[in-house]
């Protein structure tokens, strides 16, 4: 079996039904859209949701919840990640970016105290927890925060 020798199975491929050609096509006069009405106009049909006048679905249901236009988007990184960066090294926001630890749009750079710091790193970032820069400084690193 070679790949120029493939086929496929009879009858699932077949052309295409090509309306308005003909009363001997099978498919001339209407087109298979019927006879008058509003489906078998050019143009015609009704927008999508519509419900033939009975209140459509998206308005009987109950609205939920509120989206705050105050919201800050906030990119969180975690001590285990930090551990990429050499000994004695300054990571700020451009250090993360080029290391692909943040990307996209945020607001501001928060670091989480999850994992174990390896060497003395110099941070700098606007939010930081307290179990993070206990880690930091006991690991011999600076935190400079951010505004």
């Amino acid at each position: 079996m070679s790949l120029n020798a493939l086929k496929p199975l009879k009858g699932s491929r077949f052309s295409r039904k090509r309306r308005g050609r003909g009363a001997g096509s099978g498919l001339g006069h209407t087109a298979g859209r019927g006879s008058k009405g509003q489906l078998s106009r050019s143009g015609g049909g009704v927008r999508p949701g519509y419900e033939g006048g009975q209140m459509p679905l998206h308005r009987r249901l109950p609205k939920r919840g509120f989206t705050s236009i105050f919201k800050k988007n906030v990119s969180v990184i975690n001590i285990r990640d930090l551990n990429r960066f050499e000994s004695g090294s300054m990571v700020d926001e451009a250090a993360l970016i080029g290391a692909g630890l943040i990307r996209g749009k945020y607001d501001a750079v928060k670091l989480l105290g999850q994992g174990e710091m390896g060497s003395p790193i110099n941070i700098r970032v606007h939010a930081i927890s307290q179990k993070a820069r206990e880690k930091v400084e006991a690991a011999g690193g600076k935190v400079e925060v951010i505004s």
